[in-house]
């Protein structure tokens, strides 16, 4: 990572450019999607993968993927989680992976008996199982994957960094589309739903969760790394648009994440600070603070105070909405009879939307993925969740100076909690926290 030379300002107007370049030739979307790969593994070929390349390369398809989705640049739906998949493996024959790493084969294990059932099941219900398996399994495991990859490895914070703006900088491109798709915010808005049209025509759900990410990082390059003046207005300016546009999806949980994620950040800076640091942490604190409510009430101001209502889960008229989570209570209640109906073996991996269709007459996929583990792999799914929940703070136990362990962590948990693993974004963010991260301290310069 250290011949990574081009300038933050640069790769910014770039990525802005890039946008720009696609709304007005939208075809060019599949092309990008096509470049992306192609010339990250050229980098990694040449570079044998010395400073771990892949996850750069990795980390930039995370932050592209729901842009490559919104213009029709991907070729199907887990088309980055294949890439990232692709692209860890690699990273594994150039860089080999921990012994230790073996919990996350085993993972990978527990989903076997979920993809049996499935196979011996389409004699009594009509389901393409190929389009099943691809769609409810990508998720796991191009986590166990990018999990076994990074288990360990060391990497130094800045290096971190690098791979974080690395999933950013698309995150910027996806916000300056969304601003050239529906630059008037007050022409599209009916109610208190989740709004198409603020985001980009895409999934609201995804949008708000991938910009969420995108107000962390962008948070993160202000507080933390912006060394000039220039750079503190850059960053700050950024983060205001990835702000303004994650809000205006109508879509909580990405939002919600990002505010955790941002809280998580400033509580450990504060805990691991000594005096001097802790009194400029008051300064940050402050700033942030009233940023956050200078972006609401802009909002506020441009939705007419529609977002008031949607965060407070009321309709348009004001009334309370019966239903705090859009329709994904009812889908869960039925996940959790399925697994009470087949707690050892579970229904088999990706049954839960046909079953749910037939028995309750609900056609929906899950938006859960811990209670999608529970109804379709039973008591291996269980154990596949105990690993995950369990092993990054045993590993954490020895990782202090990893600063995004949390945020990376409460990520995860919560994006599968509302949107799944219908990106590879809470997969790749998730193994980023079993990252061994260290702080180098300059050396005092001798006299």
């Amino acid at each position: 990572m250290k011949n990574i030379s081009w300038s933050y300002g640069f790769l910014i107007f770039i990525h802005a450019l890039i946008a720009l370049v696609v709304f007005a030739v939208p075809f060019l979307s599949k092309i990008y999607a096509l470049v992306i790969p192609i010339l990250g593994f050229y980098l990694v070929y040449k570079t044998k993968n010395r400073n771990n390349e892949v996850l750069l390369i990795a980390a930039y398809m995370v932050g592209v993927e729901v842009f490559l989705r919104m213009t029709d640049g991907n070729f199907n739906n887990e088309y980055v989680k294949f890439n990232v998949i692709f692209f860890m493996l690699v990273g594994i024959i150039y860089s080999n992976f921990s012994t230790n790493a073996f919990i996350y084969w085993f993972f990978l294990i527990l989903l076997i008996p979920g993809i049996l059932i499935t196979s011996t099941s389409t004699d009594y219900y009509n389901v393409d199982v190929k389009k099943a398996l691809f769609f409810n399994l990508s998720g796991p495991v191009c986590l166990a994957i990018s999990a076994i990859y990074m288990f360990q490895r060391k990497i130094l914070f800045a290096d971190l960094q690098k791979v974080v703006v690395a999933m950013g900088l698309p995150i910027f491109t996806t916000t300056v589309y969304l601003f050239l798709y529906n630059p008037s915010v007050k022409q599209v808005l009916t109610g208190t739903q989740s709004n198409f049209e603020t985001s980009g025509g895409f999934g609201p759900n995804q949008v708000s969760t991938v910009l969420g990410l995108g107000i962390f990082i962008f948070f993160t390059q202000l507080i933390l790394f912006s060394k000039s003046k220039k750079l503190m207005i850059l960053n700050g300016i950024i983060l205001i648009m990835v702000s303004y546009r994650g809000i205006v999806t109508f879509s909580r949980g990405g939002v919600i994440t990002a505010v955790v994620m941002i809280a998580c950040l400033l509580s450990l800076m504060f805990y691991f600070s000594n005096a001097r640091g802790r009194g400029k942490f008051s300064l940050v604190f402050i700033v942030t603070t009233l940023m956050g409510i200078g972006i609401w009430t802009y909002t506020s101001l441009e939705t007419g105070g529609l977002i008031n209502k949607r965060y407070a889960n009321k309709d348009a008229a004001g009334r309370l909405k019966k239903d705090r989570l859009g329709g994904r209570e009812e889908i869960m209640d039925t996940e959790l009879k399925l697994f009470m109906d087949n707690p050892i073996l579970g229904i088999g991996a990706g049954m839960g939307k046909e079953l749910r269709k037939e028995l309750f007459s609900l056609d929906a996929a899950s938006h859960n993925e811990i209670t999608r583990m529970l109804s379709e792999h039973g008591l291996f799914g269980i154990l596949g969740l105990l690993i995950l929940l369990i092993t990054p703070f045993v590993l954490y136990l020895n990782n202090w100076q990893h600063l995004y362990f949390f945020s990376f962590y409460l990520f995860w948990l919560l994006t599968i909690n509302h949107a799944a693993m219908r990106t590879a974004a809470p997969a790749f963010v998730y193994a980023l926290s079993l990252l061994s991260v260290k702080v180098k301290i300059p050396e005092k310069a001798e006299n």
